[in-house]
């Protein structure tokens, strides 16, 4: 535990308390007072309530339409399933605020509903959770369909033979198997939606505000840090209290599972069920996850010329068209994201693998309270993270403000928690006796480790490599206070192009998301490609 607290403490705990402090103080006295004041107003009490329930909307609604593709994802083989599991990740690395043009483009005022059917959705709460199910889905297809992929499928087979129908075998055989990758995969998607900043501020309008919005205008716009502190407090006392919860409820379920090759448990679709099964998955994926990203890939192609590659040309060059918007051409940005999230990457896996690692031992109250504490950053608002790196990395020796390794730090804060909740379910399962046997055999702690549970959740540590790369390459909230300006990340990159006016520097964002996307894309079908070459070493 020593590594995952330190790096916690140390980059987490010290910036996000630092910045409060100074919100909370005047001077020289804390202003306690203030925290009464501010949730005693009815425009505050307004954004809690959309806030929570917008949250619970789209965690529920996201489960209900991922977890058949997770299913199918587990237990079916069909042409095109690499790909298809590497394109619904996309999503989750876009921008938001690219992803809310995108929506907007297809339920604004000329949007295709509009088009077609004279439909609007935007200012509306539909537009906000579909939105947010675009986002979410592969964290619920990923997380649960990792764990069900190597769930025997003959327990279940058992049970039906014993009398069991199909759907009371499901209920009482693997259903509580997936518990806990369940709840993990809900908490992940609530914590995202819980602090929701550019689906919520572009679809929403001005109608719709979450604490993370709040807590923007507040700082950006009205500089009212006191209001602003207040707000990042409520938002880490409700996190914290939803991650015991959590903690608590999962504890309970959690059981050692008997896991085998996924080889084994997937096949092809039978019968009109499993056929119908499938195409529903991939006619959502169609219309949920492919149609906005196609109207990225058009607008990109769509210059005042016609269709062409002309905002891509111009992604080479510094101040096409008049901009001043980087001090370096907006291309390089591809090379710094992946640059940042490989080093995020490897420091993601080693402080979650090891947080994981201690968290299965269940070694008394302190390391079952870690649990919860590794989520927080996830529930915590990036713009206080970004602004405490900036007020606290400035002094000898953690002066960090002009050094390269500060992006990946803050990319790595939001990369362990998807390690550990990927990990901790497949670790949990793994039967101690197995550990136990290797020890009789006179192997050492370390060995055990290597023989037994690293064979086990070796495709869970791939998993966790794909989520915190990705997140990596998608992190805005902290980055954009904190990226150099001759060394912008992609979405810090597309940020700006979108801030400023002009048709050109719209038509760069969207190419430039468009590479990001793409190189999502591809990073994840060559992860996918390592998954299948090595199960057969399991």
């Amino acid at each position: 535990m020593a590594v995952p607290v330190a790096f916690f403490a140390l980059f987490f705990a010290y910036p996000v308390t630092a910045i409060v402090g100074r919100g909370l103080k005047a001077e020289g006295d804390w202003q306690f007072g203030r925290i009464g004041e501010v949730l005693s107003r009815p425009d505050i009490l307004d954004v809690l309530w959309f806030t929570t329930w917008q949250a619970l909307a789209s965690t529920a609604l996201t489960l209900l339409i991922a977890l058949p593709g997770a299913y199918v994802f587990a237990r079916f083989d069909f042409p095109g399933k690499q790909v298809l599991r590497a394109v619904v990740t996309v999503p989750f690395v876009l921008p938001t605020v690219v992803v809310g043009t995108a929506f907007l483009a297809l339920l604004g005022r000329g949007g295709l509903l509009d088009e077609l059917w004279g439909v609007r959705l935007d200012t509306t709460v539909w537009a906000i959770l579909l939105a947010h199910v675009f986002f979410n889905y592969a964290v619920v297809v990923r997380t649960v369909g990792g764990l069900w992929s190597q769930l025997d499928p003959r327990q279940e087979e058992a049970a039906r033979v014993l009398g069991a129908g199909r759907f009371a075998a499901f209920r009482r055989v693997t259903l509580p198997a997936l518990a806990p990758a369940v709840a993990a995969a809900a908490l992940m998607v609530f914590l995202f939606t819980f602090t929701s900043f550019g689906v919520v501020q572009i679809l929403g309008g001005p109608a719709y505000s979450t604490l993370e919005v709040e807590i923007y205008r507040q700082t950006a716009q009205l500089l009212d840090l006191p209001t602003a502190a207040v707000l990042t407090l409520v938002q880490f006392a409700a996190v914290g209290a939803i991650l015991a919860v959590h903690a608590a409820t999962v504890r309970r379920r959690e059981r050692a599972l008997k896991l085998v090759d996924p080889a084994q448990t997937s096949r092809r679709p039978r019968g009109a069920v499993q056929w119908a099964l499938l195409g529903g998955v991939l006619l959502t994926a169609l219309l949920l996850i492919l149609l906005p990203l196609g109207v990225l890939v058009e607008r990109s192609l769509d210059g005042p010329g016609g269709y062409g590659f002309g905002y891509y040309e111009a992604l080479q060059s510094v101040g096409a068209g008049g901009s001043s918007t980087f001090l370096v051409p907006p291309l390089e940005a591809v090379g710094n994201s992946l640059r940042y999230a490989l080093v995020a990457t490897l420091m993601a896996l080693v402080i979650g693998g090891l947080a994981a690692a201690a968290l299965t031992r269940r070694a008394g109250r302190l390391v079952r309270g870690f649990d919860a504490l590794l989520m927080l950053p996830l529930g915590v608002s990036a713009v206080t993270v970004g602004f405490g790196f900036l007020i606290t990395l400035d002094k000898p020796p953690l002066d960090l403000r002009t050094s390269w390794i500060l992006v990946p730090l803050a990319q790595a804060l939001v990369g362990v928690p998807f390690v550990v909740r990927t990990m901790l379910p497949v670790l949990r399962a793994v039967d101690d006796r197995l550990r136990e046997a290797a020890a009789v055999l006179g192997a050492s702690p370390l060995r055990a480790w290597r023989e037994v549970d690293l064979p086990l959740v070796r495709r869970a540590v791939l998993v966790a490599a794909g989520f915190a790369f990705a997140v990596s390459l998608g992190e805005f909230g902290a980055t954009v206070f904190i990226a150099r300006p001759d060394n912008p990340t992609l979405p810090v990159a597309v940020a700006r192009l979108l801030g400023r006016s002009g048709e050109l520097n719209y038509g760069q964002a969207m190419a430039l998301s468009t590479i990001l996307m793409l190189v999502c894309a591809v990073s994840l079908l060559l992860l996918e490609r390592i998954r299948t070459d090595r199960s057969g070493e399991f």
